[in-house]
Parts: structure tokens; sequence; C-alpha cells
């Protein structure tokens, strides 16, 4: 939500903007005024006219902002090297209207990195807090996008089960702190 230490802006063109928390992708105009409430992991939720959007890391130009760089190997990259990129990655996708990644919420259950003739794929397994929740597909969306950008990844198969059910004790100590639950 709103605060005062929300940044204001000014879409510099048209945008892709989806809308938090049912997941409806819309697209905003130029010109639109409003409020950068969270800049986390390349990705931005922005508050308009009281609602609550998430504009995606690529279009980070449209608010005025750098898209961050696409993450590099080294050379001769080994599996470990990948499968530490691919956490990276994960590591940068967050909940919209928590300020915490999906790695620390929890969230990632299962990242296996297989290697294949040409590079890799990568099957993940992930949830929700809640399973009405209609970031899911913005969320899996998200951090399939962000592994792709890694050189040497093929295919990306993310999605999202329920058993087990999640829990606020599969959250690390750095979210319990964050979201005042610790």
């Amino acid at each position: 939500m709103y605060s005062l230490t929300s940044e204001p802006f000014k879409l510099e063109r048209d945008v892709e903007a989806i809308t938090v928390p049912t997941g409806e992708t819309i697209e905003l105009p130029a010109g639109v005024v409003g409020y950068i409430t969270q800049a986390l992991g390349g990705s931005f939720t922005i508050f308009v006219d009281g609602s609550m959007f998430m504009i995606l890391g690529h279009n980070a130009d449209a608010l005025g902002r750098e898209p961050i760089a696409a993450p590099e190997l080294p050379e001769n990259a080994t599996q470990e090297d990948v499968e530490q990129a691919v956490w990276h990655q994960l590591s940068t996708v967050y909940d919209p209207e928590i300020p915490v990644s999906i790695v620390e919420l929890g969230l990632v259950y299962e990242c296996e990195v297989k290697p294949t003739e040409k590079g890799y794929n990568v099957d993940i397994d992930m949830t929700l807090t809640a399973p009405g929740c209609g970031m899911g597909d913005v969320l899996v969306s998200d951090a399939a996008t962000k592994i792709k950008l890694i050189p040497e990844i093929n295919q990306v198969n993310c999605q999202i089960v329920f058993d087990p059910p999640w829990d606020q004790s599969m959250m690390s100590e750095e979210a319990k702190l964050e979201t005042g639950m610790l």
C-alpha cells in the first residue's frame, strides 16, 4: 500500500500491468501517475488511483528505471554454477503484496536442474501462501521468465502444487522478521 516512503512516478509509455491480487493483465497508458510502493527483484508494485499493480522488470523503462542486467555464467560453467544462478533468480521473485522473495517465504518446494545435450532444463514445484491467490500464474511466469534469462537454460517447467500445504513454519527467519512474525 501507499506510504510516505513510496516514490511518485509518471508512466513514460503505455505498459502492461498486472492487477494485484487478481492477477489480471491490463494496459496502463502513458502519462498515468502513481506511486512505486515496492521495487524488489527488478519488478515493481505500484499504487494508482486506489488500485495496486505489478510491473515486471522488463518494463522498468516505463517507470523511468533501468532494467536489471541479465544473469551471467562463468566460462565453462558447471551444473553447480547453473543451479546457483537458478536459485539466485528465484530469490529475485517477490510476492507483490509482501516484501519477501518466494524463496524466503518457503514457496519453492523443489528445483531440479537437469543437464541436456545443449544446456539445462529446470523443473520447479512451488506453492502459494493461500490456495485462492490470484497471483499464482504471475509468480510462476515471473520465475520462469527470470530463469530463462540464464545462459544455457533451454526449458523451464514451473508449476504450482498444494501438497504439502504451505504454512508460516516454512518461512525463513529473515522472512519472519520482515513480516513481523518473529
